[in-house]
């Protein structure tokens, strides 16, 4: 028992939960320290410290700019997506004239869309939820249906951070633009990773989802776009967003974009690799969404009678999800897999494994064969080919 307990205690945890949280990038952290230690100056202060904290923030936002690879806009730092999202929502909404009440966004977005625009029904907007099919993708024809000349906002994300499945957000935004409609991407789980949408009016980053520090976000507004602001006090970034920013948080957010720049190819191709051994691995279990438009480092995939918790439980050296991390402790079905017409059963049968550039091969597989070996115990019916 001694000696089993001796074993566990020397596994190293394989981390698989990309789409929750990624490893914050060495180069991150090293441009973090000297603000949290030293230059601690606020960056709204007109002294010399002060000045020396605004310039770090200046040059981590001309970082993420270019990151993003978008002409023109201003990008406003967030306390992350969540505030981001708000901020253009609430915004986009009170923004719109009176005959604009209807809010559009896809039943498949992460809660702080979804929960977000349900709560500006209470204020006197029409939320309607597009469906999708059984890959997760929205239908354009009901989409075109619906976005009319009474919509204020159109919301979609890029990559949907349970499935993976990349929606055609572009083409969603042409027809916010041709309704005279604004349109916001939720493309936390997109940046770096695939093409912006050059035709949106407004998109939602995160650090923490690209090897930055957790804490931080940005709002990408296109030129000449206005916003009324959610939170009001001493009318820092631009007056859409006051409060003291963190010169660290904002160097760390610069730091992982600078990487995303110079890691771009390099991940992309970790990342086929990974995909590509990923499926070999789970013989026997079914993808769930779109094989053919999704990121390849998202794989979340079901397998019949399996019980996900009790399988999450049994791989304790290994981190990888049930789905969203926001709502995993809420005891909720995945509203995204019961969107693709998944059962109950179904959806609590399916996990999410998420891996990136830090993630080995070894690891991989390491943690394929405690997944494979956990569920096999489970004495699961038998299954066809992933």
């Amino acid at each position: 028992m001694a000696e089993d307990r001796r074993k566990r205690a020397t596994v190293t945890p394989v981390y698989l939960d990309y789409q929750a949280t990624t490893p914050l990038a060495p180069e991150a952290f090293e441009a973090m320290v000297p603000l949290l230690r030293d230059q601690f100056g606020n960056p709204h202060s007109a002294h010399r410290m002060g000045r020396q904290a605004a310039a770090v923030v200046e040059v981590a936002r001309d970082a993420v700019s270019a990151a993003l690879g978008l002409p023109g806009g201003r990008l406003v730092f967030t306390s992350g997506a969540t505030e981001a999202l708000n901020i253009a929502i609430s915004g986009a909404a009170r923004l719109a004239g009176p005959d604009r009440r209807k809010i559009v966004t896809i039943a498949t977005e992460h809660a702080a869309v979804r929960d977000t625009v349900e709560a500006m029904a209470h204020h006197g907007y029409e939320a309607v939820l597009l469906p999708v099919g059984p890959d997760g993708l929205v239908d354009l024809e009901r989409a075109r249906r619906e976005i009319d000349t009474g919509t204020a906002l159109v919301a979609a994300m890029l990559v949907n951070n349970e499935i993976g499945v990349i929606q055609p957000v572009e083409a969603l935004a042409s027809l916010a633009r041709d309704a005279g409609a604004l349109f916001l991407c939720d493309a936390v789980q997109g940046f770096g990773r695939v093409p912006m949408p050059a035709n949106a009016d407004m998109i939602a980053i995160s650090a923490h989802k690209v090897h930055g520090p957790k804490g931080i976000g940005g709002l990408w507004l296109r030129d000449g776009l206005t916003l009324p602001p959610l939170i009001h006090g001493g009318g820092q970034e631009g007056g859409l967003r006051s409060g003291t920013l963190s010169p660290a948080l904002c160097a760390g957010f610069g730091a992982a974009a600078r990487l995303l720049d110079s890691h771009m190819q390099s991940d992309a191709a970790h990342v086929e690799m990974l995909w590509n051994a990923a499926l070999a691995l789970f013989p026997g279990w079914t993808v769930n969404g779109s094989m053919t438009r999704r990121y390849h480092g998202n794989l979340n995939i079901r397998r019949a009678g399996l019980d996900g918790a009790r399988l999450l439980s049994d791989c304790r050296d290994v981190s990888f999800s049930l789905g969203s991390a926001c709502a995993s402790g809420s005891g909720r079905p995945s509203h995204v897999l019961q969107a693709l017409g998944l059962s109950q059963k179904e959806a609590g049968g399916s996990v999410r494994i998420g891996f990136g550039r830090y993630t080995t091969l070894e690891e991989l597989e390491r943690a394929g064969e405690a997944i494979n070996r956990a569920a096999g115990q489970q004495d699961l019916p038998p299954q066809g080919a992933l």
